[in-house]
């Protein structure tokens, strides 16, 4: 006898449904093998509406004059895996290559910019603040703006509050100690750290106009959700948004999307990273 089907399992129309509303909303393409994606994520968000299947969500969204259960859907299917120091040959790049002749040009002004784009909790934005605290620039004027498409986890960025889960993920225990607070089961970034960054809500693919100028923009691990037309448009963007001679780092597998005409490619011990013409 053969085994019934799943009653979480999406019909096709409606699995395109799905894949143009993300696309539509948020730019992320979805594959057509994607299923368990859609399941893992979406389908808590049908059960708490009182479904009991992805066909009936999309029979709600489809219906739907209001926003915000299609906002709900768009930003469950974000993805906001980070730690702090991910990538950590970028983090020693920025260190030992970057930072050291851009501190001797700007020892009169000492001010320094970055971007963390897609910045999800903001343990990227955190990662720079402490680096840049190691190399002793307390007295400088920085700032540190993290976006992300995602409401939630902007709100849990500003907080600067971290699990001892989360701490565990990249930081040093001599780091954890000496730049956090700890209050009960959660660690607390420490003040003047946490000035220095800054979380708004943006979507990548919006006018960049406003923002910057910066001296480095980390965008890694987010172009590889997006169609080549519209990775270029954003590439595009950030090098409006970088003073001459700004660094760009991408994720490991978007090494090959800026244009030589916009970026002079770079590499260290075989890392690329890209500095604005």
């Amino acid at each position: 006898m053969a085994t019934a089907p799943s009653s979480t399992l999406i019909q096709p129309d409606n699995y395109r449904f799905l894949q143009e509303h993300i696309r539509i909303h948020s730019g992320i393409v979805i594959d057509a093998d994607k299923h368990y994606l859609f399941e893992a994520r979406l389908l808590p968000i049908a059960r708490e509406q009182g479904m009991s299947t992805l066909d009936d969500l999309c029979t709600q969204l489809r219906r739907l004059s209001e926003a915000s259960l299609r906002y709900r859907v768009v930003e469950a299917m974000t993805t906001n895996e980070t730690f702090f120091f991910r990538e950590s040959a970028h983090f020693d790049i920025l260190r030992h290559q970057i930072l050291p002749p851009l501190i001797r040009a700007r020892k009169t002004t000492k001010r320094l910019s970055f971007w963390s784009a897609a910045s999800s909790t903001g343990q990227e934005a955190c990662s720079i603040a402490i680096l840049l605290a190691e190399m002793g620039l307390d007295d400088w004027s920085i700032s540190i703006t993290g976006t992300d498409l995602a409401s939630k986890v902007v709100e849990r960025a500003r907080t600067g509050q971290y699990s001892q889960l989360e701490v565990n993920r990249g930081l040093s225990a001599s780091l954890l100690v000496k730049y956090f607070d700890r209050q009960g089961s959660t660690w607390n970034l420490k003040a003047h750290l946490k000035r220095r960054t800054h979380f708004e809500q943006f979507d990548l693919r919006s006018s960049m106009r406003g923002l910057g100028p910066f001296d480095v923009v980390f965008c890694r691990n987010v172009l590889i959700y997006f169609d080549a037309e519209t990775k270029s448009k954003i590439i595009e963007g950030i090098h409006g948004t970088l003073f001459k001679g700004g660094h760009l780092f991408l994720g490991a597998s978007e090494v090959s999307f800026p244009p030589a005409s916009k970026f002079w490619r770079r590499s260290h011990n075989d890392i690329v990273y890209y500095e604005a013409r």
